[in-house]
């Protein structure tokens, strides 16, 4: 059997466990550049709030209701996260993390000395106890399952955070109450065409045979109708290396001036490195594009984009930011008021398949990833950005999102320590 942890309005609840008195108070957190809502509690859905509605257009409501707003703070959520799987780890052998608020468990062997279910409840009251953290588990022979059996858990008190769907009886039942929508690996094409075939509930694809699935569905969603069926298929446990990497973000204010805005584009390339070397992979292709404020419609309009191939596959930053650089060059025009840029990392291959190049022009490319190394590692000790390229800047500058409410990060900077008033 696996289990699947999921916690409950994960980003709200790591924001109430520092601010105890917005239990049962409606509370938000925003996304990047406080744009958009991305995780609210159940009594802000209550008063009309949605995950995706713009802040701006909700002022109302939020000021009505007396509703709390955070920005996001990853680096919280993330020290939070790392706690809950620890916890986890110490209970369950086999732990998968599979996102920052979502962990699959092996049980097999577990049901031979416990009963499953109060064994869980006991790891979800552990996790409560140690962090304050409510989670909800949902236990079957699938993970698409384990993640139905979650949602009801979730959804029903009366599962007492913990929903196993270890029968024929209760999967049916499970597949027939539950949106098809919600299934993990339906997406919006696939819901259409399922539609399309008059199959409007889980329970009704699952019935099908595998033949006629096979015959009008790609793989993957073969695979959802074996996980609805119990018959695990889908391996999370290997990371899948992105074919794409993509750094962007709106500004806090509108940028005019082109130094301003290399510093922009040189930080987000810089990310996408970091990211390509963590997966190991290189790439070969650096995509720049930049965007007006659509909303200004007072203002002049303009967005473009532009690539550069590069001569190799490469995971340098300095490589790439140089290329970004170049392609902002290309794009640029003066008297625009810039809203948003991005960085795109294509071609992407193995690193340790990249095919040397006899008129490479950059001659101490192994010196190089050894200075990156070197970067990576002071950073991952002394926190992300301590070694940056100067043509980044310096991190106040306008280019950076509006954080105007986050909170501190209590658990990883000694500087922003929680204090308490006595």
């Amino acid at each position: 059997m696996i289990a699947l942890v999921d916690c409950n309005s994960f980003f709200c609840s790591v924001e109430k466990v520092f601010h105890p008195g917005l239990n049962g108070k409606p509370v938000c957190v925003l996304s990047c550049n406080d744009g958009c809502i991305v995780a609210l509690t159940p009594e802000a859905k209550a008063i009309g709030l949605h995950r995706g509605d713009p802040i701006f257009k909700m002022k109302d409501i939020v000021e009505r209701n007396n509703v709390t707003i955070f920005s996001t703070n990853m680096y919280l959520y993330a020290a939070m996260s790392k706690r809950v799987i620890n916890i986890l780890r110490s209970d369950i052998h086999h732990v998968e993390n599979y996102s920052i608020d979502e962990s699959f468990c092996y049980l097999d062997g577990y049901e031979r000395h416990y009963n499953l279910t109060d064994y869980m409840r006991g790891v979800v009251e552990k996790i409560r106890l140690y962090t304050d953290i409510p989670v909800s588990v949902g236990i079957a022979p699938s993970k698409t399952l384990a993640k139905v059996g979650s949602k009801f858990a979730k959804k029903f008190k009366g599962y007492r955070s913990v929903c196993m769907i270890d029968s024929e009886e209760k999967r049916r039942k499970a597949l027939e109450l539950f949106d098809l929508a919600d299934v993990w690996g339906i997406g919006r094409q696939t819901l259409a065409k399922l539609n399309y075939y008059g199959i409007t509930t889980p329970l009704q694809f699952a019935d099908k045979k595998e033949s006629w699935v096979k015959s009008r569905f790609p793989l993957p969603t073969v695979r959802t109708w074996k996980e609805l069926n119990g018959i695990p298929c889908i391996d999370t446990s290997e990371k899948v290396q992105k074919q794409s990497i993509c750094t962007s973000r709106s500004f806090g204010e509108m940028i005019r001036d082109f130094d301003t805005l290399k510093a922009s584009v040189s930080d987000f390339a810089a990310s996408c490195a970091n990211k390509l070397r963590g997966q190991r992979s290189a790439a070969s292709s650096v995509t720049v594009f930049i965007l007006s404020n659509r909303f200004r419609e007072d203002l002049p309009q303009y967005c473009n984009g532009t690539t550069v191939t590069l001569e190799m596959p490469t995971s340098d930053t300095i490589e790439i930011t140089t290329a970004a650089t170049k392609a902002l060059k290309a794009i640029y025009r003066d008297g625009i008021h810039y809203k948003k840029a991005g960085v795109i990392l294509g071609e992407i291959t193995d690193a340790s398949y990249i095919q040397q190049d006899i008129f490479d022009r950059i001659q101490n490319r192994p010196e190089r990833n050894l200075l990156m190394e070197g970067i990576d590692r002071l950073n991952h000790h002394y926190g992300l950005k301590t070694v940056r390229l100067a043509a980044e800047g310096e991190p106040s500058l306008l280019w950076h999102p509006k954080s105007e409410h986050k909170s501190g990060n209590y658990l990883s900077d000694l500087n922003e320590i929680l204090t308490i008033r006595i």
